[in-house]
């Protein structure tokens, strides 16, 4: 059977559980016309490029389904008809990606960068920038301030 990579954005108003009935109700729709999901992943409340329907945020949902035809033209029907979805798009695949998709993957890989977010205390340099750097101030290795007088006679003098 063909295999299909489907991603559909919900409303950020619509609520986690909304998202997750309708993502069970696809799954019944595709099993019931002799389908398989074999991997549902949620990527959360994410920003949108651009404005679509009045929506700046949406839940983004992915399903990789293993299934005929018929069951893409079913389940985007569905997601015409509901209010809450504001796009989806279905795309054929040679295969499907094993483990966790590119998306997923980005997001574990900016949060080991960030290192777990929390305190500024811990990082190096105890967190308040300025007071305790050479030279004091927030201007740290740019020199010291000009006045606008010093701009102005600088530019007469050139």
């Amino acid at each position: 059977m063909p295999l299909y990579e489907h991603v559909f954005l919900a409303r950020q108003d619509a609520s986690a559980q909304q998202v997750e009935e309708f993502t069970t109700q696809i799954t019944g729709v595709i099993e019931g016309l002799g389908g398989k999901v074999t991997k549902t992943e949620n990527w959360g409340v994410r920003s949108l490029t651009y404005r679509m329907n009045k929506n700046r945020k949406a839940h983004f949902m992915l399903l990789n389904i293993d299934g005929p035809a018929a069951v893409v033209s079913e389940i985007e029907r569905q997601e015409r008809i509901n209010e809450d979805i504001i796009r989806y798009l279905t795309v054929r695949v040679d295969e499907l990606e094993e483990g966790p998709s590119a998306m997923m993957r980005k997001a574990e890989r900016d949060r080991d960068e960030r290192g777990g977010g929390g305190f500024r205390g811990d990082r190096e340099g105890g967190g308040f920038r300025g007071g305790d750097r050479e030279g004091g101030g927030f201007r740290g290795d740019r020199g010291p301030r000009r006045s606008r007088d010093d701009d102005a006679t600088a530019s007469v003098e050139e």
